[in-house]
């Protein structure tokens, strides 16, 4: 019987995948954008958020980068955040990575005619080592984890309503 050779160069390739996120917020888009830049905010509407400890440069600002640390299930996640466009109210981009994950991550906000909030988000991720494996067998995941983040903080705008009181 002859075996075939595991194909291991699967793992030394990176899976890429893209998808856009857009959800109305109705607020206007100032009071959005002070919650959505507030660092404090984020244990309201990112569940599993922990801390988040600055690297190098001002908070906020272009070039700037941070340490977020979340518990997710059983597992400890940190990840650096690297801000490359800060062009708030109008568009935040920010660079993600953790071990086997880099995201690109593009959020616009959108006044609407009622004077509401359109928050658009266009993610672009890269896989590596085991994520890769989670990355082609559970792509969902990662729109759904996005969407979820998006609903929560319209619920936290909109309501007042934290993630910290959801069990």
């Amino acid at each position: 019987m002859k075996f075939k050779k595991f194909p291991f160069e699967f793992f030394k390739k990176s899976i890429d995948m893209k998808y856009t996120t857009e959800i109305k917020i109705i607020k206007p888009r100032t009071e959005v954008v002070e919650k959505f830049s507030n660092p404090d905010n984020m244990k309201h509407w990112q569940r599993g958020f922990i801390s988040m400890e600055p690297i190098s440069g001002k908070l906020g600002e272009e070039g700037s980068k941070n340490m977020l640390k979340y518990k997710m299930g059983k597992r400890d996640i940190e990840m650096e955040e690297k801000i490359i466009k800060n062009d708030l109210p109008a568009q935040f981009h920010a660079n993600y990575s953790a071990k086997g994950v880099y995201n690109i991550q593009e959020n616009f906000f959108e006044e609407t005619p009622e004077g509401h909030t359109l928050w658009i988000s266009h993610n672009e991720f890269s896989f590596s080592g085991f994520m890769k494996l989670m990355g082609l067998f559970m792509p969902g995941a990662f729109r759904k984890q996005s969407y979820q983040y998006m609903k929560d903080f319209k619920d936290f705008v909109e309501n007042n309503k934290s993630v910290l009181n959801k069990k």
